[in-house]
């Protein structure tokens, strides 16, 4: 029998502006998180910022962004026009209030809803905002929302534009660091889209000339490139493409407004459709559209009058519509290719004989593959995928319009025993787990055809959903849990090598990490702390003195399910797998996989004595 609960008048409550901020902070920033993904709250933050200095540089304001990260501390500084003096406080703590509700002001902007720096200032421990303008400045400093104080100066000498600093709240982001790859990454795309803005990061500078051309440059090396970049540009829209000799998926990096929009949205399946039809229009040859696909490195931006995004994150467009007097996106979007890329074509005869070579080799790897390919289908359907290898969690999406649940994620370990511990412990709703049976093949220099012979690979391409477009991909975060023993490093490497070697980009796009597992466990009988590292268990003996109890897991297995769920909770620890930018894939591959066994040896003997010398630290002290 159910017990009825009183509803009363005192069962309803008002919040103000940051308490609800604070309360539902992922309806403002999407996952907390702790830096280690790209996509977590700390970053949002820095973005939501930043927006606003890239809206100045847009309306013509402003060519040169300041950003410095120390420590926990951001700061961003423009040289737009400035807040307007004395709307100062109200642009950073008053919901609904911002100057983008003026379409003649912020005509195509990256935020539209005035919310942006307000939920900044709620999720930060200490927040100041500082603009000058006509000689004059004004600031206010905040703390978790709160003004504690505001400073008015008749006379500076200061340049005009807006300065912001705020250090993200501890008691919401535990644990938290800021890690320059993904600042930086997030950097070079608001150069790549704003040709002419300068934006100095901890003192490195960052500048584009050509655009999305820049981007794919960076993205794909000239010797893996089919043809050279074809890059088109319209008034409200750039693109930029190319085939990769060697990568067999699809790969898009979607934009509006200067907003990267990693989860696609109206304008990335509209250019999808385009791109295929207006190939076959050109070549008059109704080819597969999986064939002209393949293997494509793209870019894609456009300027859309009041977008509608499908999060406050706006990682996704829901817009139909370009605004004005534009037709509907898909329609701008088919004509501008069709008469763009057509007319390319038509004028640089040589490259697109070499588009037309790569989908005919498409073709023919698709058909010879297609036999292949129906008998692993056939083969994962009575190994029970679903029951056997992953034991799946219940949400990937939101809803059918909304993005992948950021928090969706995928455990991929090996054995019973390590499976079954994070099985027990996981939260059904986010968290899946595929088993591997032993270690996987070592697939560098293999073709494609292997992951479908291949039962793990298949298994896994399967359960990942990432056969056709990384656009499908199940899980936001694919992280390998393995033993921190020299069988578990080497299964970290093999499947590193696999995503590698067929499906880099999830490796690029930040979906793969290594999960960190505590080695040691040390405790008396009033507290129990786990340790990472031998310092932290140093620092563990000396906190619960005299005499605590050690233990050293050596496996994954050893950890029982009631001790994992914490491992894997709310204090999850995440390494995330990040390719140097100046290192070539092939290059990386053929290093560490390859049959360079002197090379190898070599830097191994160069890298030994660092963890030798570690590993007797550990060791004598446990005998101690």
């Amino acid at each position: 029998m159910i017990e009825e609960t009183n509803y009363t008048e005192d069962n309803i409550r008002s919040l103000d502006w940051k308490e609800h901020i604070r309360m539902r902070p992922g309806m403002y920033i999407g996952k907390l998180g702790d830096g280690s993904s790209p996509d977590d709250g700390i970053y949002i933050l820095l973005k939501e910022v930043l927006d606003n200095s890239i809206d100045e540089f847009v309306m013509g304001a402003g060519k040169t962004i300041e950003i410095s990260v120390q420590g926990s501390k951001v700061i961003v500084r423009d040289y737009g026009r400035g807040i307007p003096l004395g709307k100062v406080v109200d642009v950073v703590s008053k919901m609904n209030t911002g100057g983008k509700y003026d379409s003649k002001a912020f005509k195509k902007s990256v935020g539209l809803n005035g919310v942006g720096t307000k939920a900044v200032n709620a999720l930060s421990g200490y927040f100041r905002v500082e603009s000058s303008r006509d000689g004059k400045s004004a600031a206010a400093e905040f703390e978790k929302g709160e003004l504690i104080n505001q400073e008015f100066l008749e006379e500076t000498t200061r340049r005009k534009g807006t300065k912001v600093s705020f250090i993200p709240d501890e008691i919401i982001f535990k644990n938290y660091k800021y890690r320059s790859e993904y600042v930086v990454k997030m950097l070079k795309n608001y150069v790549y889209l704003n040709p002419g803005l300068t934006i100095v990061f901890n003192g490195e500078k960052f500048f584009s000339e050509n655009g999305l051309k820049d981007l794919l440059e960076e993205k794909i090396n000239a010797s893996d490139m089919q043809y050279p970049i074809i890059h088109l540009r319209g008034d409200d829209i750039e693109i930029a493409l190319t085939h990769s000799k060697t990568q067999y998926s699809e790969e898009y990096n979607s934009f509006v407004n200067g907003q990267n929009t990693t989860q696609g949205g109206t304008h990335l399946s509209a250019f999808r459709e385009a791109l295929v039809r207006t190939i076959r229009e050109f070549y008059g040859k109704n080819y597969d559209a999986s064939d002209i696909r393949k293997s494509v490195v793209s870019a894609i931006a456009i300027k859309v009058m009041e977008p509608v995004f499908e999060s406050q994150t706006k990682t996704k467009l829901g817009s139909t519509d370009m605004g004005g007097e534009l037709p509907t996106v898909r329609t701008y979007i088919n004509d501008f290719l069709k008469t763009y890329l057509d007319n390319f074509l038509h004028k640089n005869t040589q490259i697109a004989d070499l588009l037309q070579r790569k989908i005919l080799q498409a073709e023919r790897e698709r058909k010879e593959l297609s036999g292949i390919r129906k008998i692993a289908k056939e083969r994962a359907k009575k190994s029970n995928l679903h029951n056997k290898k992953l034991r799946d969690c219940r949400v990937h999406f939101g809803d059918a319009k909304n993005p992948r649940n950021l928090e969706s994620t995928v455990f991929i370990t090996e054995g019973d025993s390590a499976s079954g511990s994070i099985t027990k412990s996981r939260d059904v709703n986010t968290q899946a787990v595929f088993s591997l049976k032993g270690k996987p093949l070592n697939c560098y220099g293999l073709t494609k055809k292997i992951v479908y012979e291949n039962e793990e690979f298949n298994l896994l391409q399967a359960a990942l959903n990432i056969e056709e477009s990384l656009a499908d991909l199940r899980y936001n975060n694919i992280v390998i849990a393995t033993d921190a023993d020299v069988d578990g490093m080497h299964i970290r490497l093999l499947l590193i090598t696999f995503f590698l070697q067929f499906f880099p980009e999830v490796i690029k796009e930040g979906h793969l990490y290594i999960l960190q597992t505590p080695l040691f466990r040390v405790r008396n009988k009033k507290e129990t702390i786990y340790c990472y590292t031998d310092q932290e268990r140093k620092d563990a003996i000396l906190k619960l003195k005299p005499k605590p109890e050690i233990t050293r897991f050596k496996g994954l297995g050893e950890i029982s399910p009631n001790e994992f769920v914490h491992f894997i909770g709310e204090d999850i620890r995440l390494d995330p797998v990040m390719l140097d930018d100046n290192m070539l894939i092939e290059d990386l591959l053929s290093f560490y996989m390859g049959k360079n066994t002197p090379d190898r040896q070599e830097f191994i003997i160069n890298n030994l004595k660092v963890e030798l010398d570690v590993m007797d630290d550990v060791e004598e002290n446990e005998m101690t």
